[in-house]
């Protein structure tokens, strides 16, 4: 079976780990191996759950653009199972364009461009833009996969 070019967000939904108003992509638009952008208006939404009484800070559109890579990886899955595990393993030279982003253009523009990686880390770039083009975050991420984490102690 081949992976769409195209998804709504139900459909992303089926392909990450996030559920409900955690799901914070609305619509793919393009991808390939190397990259993929999406799009979303959620970041507008009152009931956002990242948003706190001053509104979505800047911080958050790293999990936006997160979510864009783990939809990236599991558009790349291969086999009949389930698409790897990964987390979030650290950032770098992570550039905040504004205070708080909920107040931008919609919808963003989120692009994640995969620099390097194997079947333990793949290390990805990232910018989420706004309507007009502007800049609202950008970075790099390195993402650690097929790691579980140890159980919860009593």
């Amino acid at each position: 079976m081949t992976a769409p070019a195209t998804l709504d967000r139900s459909g992303i939904a089926a392909r990450i780990p996030h559920a409900g108003g955690m799901c914070l992509l609305d619509r793919l638009e393009a991808w390939d191996a190397q990259s993929i952008h999406c799009t979303t208006t959620t970041h507008a939404d009152p009931a956002n759950p990242m948003r706190t009484a001053s509104g979505l800070l800047a911080p958050c559109a790293i999990e936006f653009a997160a979510q864009a890579m783990a939809l990236h990886g599991g558009l790349l899955a291969t086999g009949d199972g389930p698409p790897a595990a990964g987390y979030l393993a650290s950032t770098r030279n992570v550039r905040l364009h504004r205070a708080r982003f909920d107040d931008a253009p919609a919808p963003l523009h989120l692009h994640a461009e995969r620099l390097s990686g194997d079947a333990q880390q793949v290390l990805y770039a990232f910018r989420v833009l706004d309507a007009d083009g502007r800049p609202v975050a950008d970075g790099r991420a390195v993402v650690v996969l097929n790691t579980p984490l140890p159980d919860a102690a009593p």
